[in-house]
């Protein structure tokens, strides 16, 4: 795994066309997190798992380019959240055993588009009762 890298890349853009195929170049780059350009200095400064030396190769091709400096950027501490305790459950979603019978009613699905291949079916919550 390589680690993140912040580079700060001096260019020398004369014209925005330049400047802006440089921002396209980089941002092409897979592994580049963040760009930012200077337009005073013409430091150009790349975060991200990149290789520097091939970037650089690239922004040669269009204008001169040298490496100014290039850092190891360490992720930010990760501060361990408390666990928080698991919500109680309300009452109305705690199940009990069904006592209770159940009746196809074959005219609820009368104007569904969907229809029970079997007529009517009546089942009932007993062993060994079922009723078709």
């Amino acid at each position: 795994m390589t680690t993140a890298k912040k580079a700060v890349l001096q260019l020398s853009i004369h014209e925005e066309k330049i400047r802006k195929k440089a921002l396209v170049t980089v941002s092409r780059f897979s592994g580049v997190t963040s760009i930012t350009i200077d337009d005073k200095s013409g430091k150009m400064t790349v975060v991200g798992e990149v290789d520097v030396s091939v970037i650089v190769i690239k922004l040669r091709k269009l204008c001169h380019t040298d490496i100014v400096s290039v850092d190891d950027v360490k992720p930010p501490e990760k501060k361990p959240e408390p666990e928080k305790p698991a919500p109680p459950i309300p009452a109305e979603f705690i199940t009990y055993p069904m006592n209770y019978a159940y009746q196809y009613n074959p005219h609820a699905y009368a104007n569904s588009y969907y229809h029970q291949p079997y007529g009517n079916c009546r089942v009932v919550d007993e062993p060994n009762c079922v009723i078709m």
